[in-house]
């Protein structure tokens, strides 16, 4: 079977557990492959900037919900500092 594509940010690496997430849901994934190279640095920021390992899963777990549901960027977060 193929390996699935999972495109890259603008900024930020793509981190493995946020890239295998990705890969295990369609759904998100096909979201993921369609937003802007600056929406998926978006996510990966938001993901990432949490300070506990629990948070991270929590924020990877709620990030591809929210992609299933058509949701480009995180919402009211004020976005990355880093572009």
């Amino acid at each position: 079977m193929p390996a699935k594509v999972v495109s890259t940010s603008a900024v930020h690496p793509l981190p493995t557990d946020v890239r295998k997430a990705l890969a295990s849901d369609a759904k998100a994934l096909a979201v993921w492959n369609d937003i802007s190279p600056l929406a998926r640095n978006e996510w990966i920021c938001w993901i990432t900037s949490g300070k506990k390992a629990e948070t991270r899963v929590i924020r990877i777990e709620k990030g591809l919900s929210k992609m299933r549901g058509g949701m480009r960027r995180p919402c009211c977060w004020p976005g990355c500092p880093h572009r």
